[in-house]
């Protein structure tokens, strides 16, 4: 079982590195493509909306080639959407940009619908969600150093690019300026894509074993096309999956541009809060799960808190900062005001909702576990959605009040953990 963990943890700090680095592209976008705060978010809705569109056929694709050829295929496609980048940045069209997000997460939705099932049944069901959280680890991990690099290769000099200093300067001006802030993305996406090529190498010559999930879960019996909506269970686990997905990119890919038009100095690095308390949440869920903490009650803290951290948010000071300073000053973090550190805190509510959900949602589904897995897959469209509602509360009210969009997401979680999980007919 190590060699499998070793492969799958590489391909989730793979995913991590490339999905957390949307946290740091939409501020950087909305500068280059002159955007407000709902066409800023088409970034997340681009990225995954592919999950919902590419779910199935990646589902049909795995069950023709197999496992490990899925994994080198969704490599190959990851390489081309990075690659896309390059002409994007030199056109500066925000559209392309967007083909090219998309493509890069159709990649990530082969990928994401190949190894999530395969973590869960490599080893007890009882303890998948303390596997899963292992491999949050490196997922969230990629997180934290994202932005840091993001910063240290793309944003360096942004007061060039302030919202001052783009009005001091005419049309034209100003132009030049945004193509010279969109040509940074040339080379880091180039070196990514090479990474994946490597990557995807790497994969085909090794000794990953296909995994037997099928033989591991099918009794015997016809699987009906549609068999799989049969199960409460997971057709409401994949509804839970698409509020904690919105709220997660919510949380992830907000709070730098939050913090921007807060006039928070460091607001590049601002994902690293989030998902340094993902990784903090991750590691309880190691230490707790199964032993001390159910996956089921470990869902039920992550709605409460996520509730309580939600409405702290639109709810609290938006220039003090005490709150961050009593908990990271020791620490030498730089503050925040309090509003963005209860964003980031969601980061800790949210660590445990996927690793737990995904255990609760396939139990029982015997020969439809591949169904289900496509159908929680499908889910992930959550990001691509309520994130734009948040964008376009957030143009209407103002960003602070936008946030109590994700109150009802998180009372459907703790719905799901309650009562949602236990059904096992309609």
């Amino acid at each position: 079982m190590l060699l499998p963990m070793i492969f799958i943890g590489l391909m989730f700090f793979i995913l991590g590195f490339v999905t957390w680095l949307n946290g740091s592209l939409i501020p950087f976008l909305k500068i280059v493509c002159e955007l407000n705060n709902f066409q800023a978010l088409w970034v997340a809705f681009a990225f995954y909306i592919a999950y919902t569109v590419m779910a199935l056929p990646s589902a049909a694709i795995l069950a023709r080639i197999g496992y490990k050829r899925g994994m080198t295929v969704a490599l190959g496609v990851m390489a081309a959407g990075a690659l896309a980048f390059i002409p994007a940045a030199r056109s500066g069209a925000y559209p392309v940009f967007l083909l090219a997000l998309f493509t890069l997460a159709s990649g990530m939705t082969l990928m994401q619908t190949a190894i999530n099932p395969y973590i869960v049944c490599i080893g007890p069901r009882e303890s998948a969600a303390m596997r899963i959280s292992i491999m949050g680890l490196f997922n969230k991990g990629a997180g934290i150093v994202v932005p840091l690099v993001f910063t240290a290769l793309i944003l360096s000099g942004m007061e060039r690019f302030s919202d001052s200093a783009l009005a001091a300067l005419d049309a034209a001006g100003r132009d030049v300026l945004r193509s010279e802030l969109s040509q940074r993305l040339v080379f880091p996406y180039a070196v990514m894509a090479a990474g994946l090529v490597l990557f995807m190498g790497l994969i085909h010559f090794s000794s990953l074993r296909e995994p037997e999930l099928e033989a591991a879960d099918a009794p015997s019996g016809e699987v009906r096309r549609w068999g799989v909506f049969q199960h409460p269970q997971v057709v409401l686990g994949a509804i839970a999956l698409f509020g904690y997905v919105g709220v997660e990119v919510i949380a992830g890919d907000t709070i730098g541009l939050y913090g921007r038009q807060l006039g928070v100095a460091h607001y590049g690095v601002l994902t690293s809060y989030t998902m340094g308390f993902m990784v903090l949440g991750y590691l309880l869920g190691v230490a707790l799960i199964p032993r001390w903490l159910s996956q089921r009650m470990a869902l039920v803290a992550s709605a409460v808190t996520g509730l309580l951290f939600a409405s702290g948010i639109a709810l609290s000071s938006a220039t003090g900062s005490g709150l961050s300073q009593a908990l990271l000053g020791w620490a030498g973090v730089p503050a925040v005001p309090d509003t963005v550190f209860c964003l980031a805190l969601l980061g800790l509510s949210n660590a445990l909702v996927w690793p737990s959900i995904w255990p609760l949602a396939l139990e029982g589904l015997g020969r439809y576990t591949a169904a289900g897995s496509a159908l929680l897959i499908m889910g992930i469209a959550g990001g691509a959605l309520i994130p734009m509602l948040y964008g376009h509360l957030a143009d209407v009210s103002g960003p602070q009040h936008g946030y109590w969009v994700m109150l009802p997401w998180y009372g459907l979680i703790l719905f799901y953990a309650l009562f949602g999980s236990k059904r096992r007919r309609w």
